[in-house]
């Protein structure tokens, strides 16, 4: 369970190492991806599996999860949420907006970003700080780590605000034992606390903002 060490526990979650067989989709979000190549239909269908475990956990009736402006999830009225999938990973964590203003979760493979795209993402003191941690701890691939921080962040500051961020908007440190803080360098930016976990060749990331 690696969002059970993450989410706090207004936050409901579903999380799976496998792709479901027999899901049925709503007729709409069929629609989406009947054209979709093989890894997009199980990655796009188990993310909504999941988001059915969710509902029903927070007792919400099961609907459609479509995408929205930029490609984010339209959530059922007072309810937020955030949706990932890499390979071998799915997962949706919700939670009703009484409780959380915005979440944010993230997962990617403890694996090197292709070269050249550190430099796209990551800030000086980023990058310097990321050079330090793979020195000292190898087994975290701190420069993935970075972009699912990256990804977190945007995850939760856009349909909060609906307003987009790109990469430099960030500055990111986090420490070892899991936690990590985001400035957002935009005018009244705020700075965002989040956790991240390494385990079962994953890297996730997750921020929650309370109502």
């Amino acid at each position: 369970m690696m969002l059970g060490k993450l989410l706090p526990s207004p936050v409901v979650w579903c999380e799976t190492f496998d792709d479901p067989a027999d899901v049925e989709l709503f007729p709409e979000e069929a629609l989406l991806i009947e054209k979709s190549v093989d890894k997009r239909r199980r990655e796009f269908t188990t993310a909504r599996w999941c988001a059915r475990q969710a509902f029903a956990e927070l007792g919400v009736p099961a609907a459609p999860v479509l995408p929205g402006l930029h490609g984010a999830p339209r959530w059922p009225a007072s309810i937020v949420g955030s949706i990932t999938h890499c390979a071998g990973y799915r997962a949706v964590a919700l939670a009703r907006t009484a409780e959380v203003a915005a979440l944010g979760l993230d997962a990617e493979p403890n694996g090197p970003l292709p070269e050249g795209v550190l430099a796209s993402i990551a800030l000086p003191e980023e990058q310097a700080w990321i050079r330090r941690s793979l020195m000292a701890d190898p087994s975290v691939r701190w420069d993935r780590l970075l972009f699912s921080m990256k990804e977190s962040v945007y995850k939760t500051w856009y349909p909060l605000t609906g307003t987009r961020l790109e990469f430099e908007d960030a500055l990111i440190t986090a420490d070892r034992a899991g936690e990590f803080t985001a400035r957002l360098l935009i005018p009244s930016g705020p700075v965002l606390r989040g956790n991240w976990l390494a385990a079962e060749g994953l890297l996730v990331t997750a921020i929650t903002l309370a109502a």
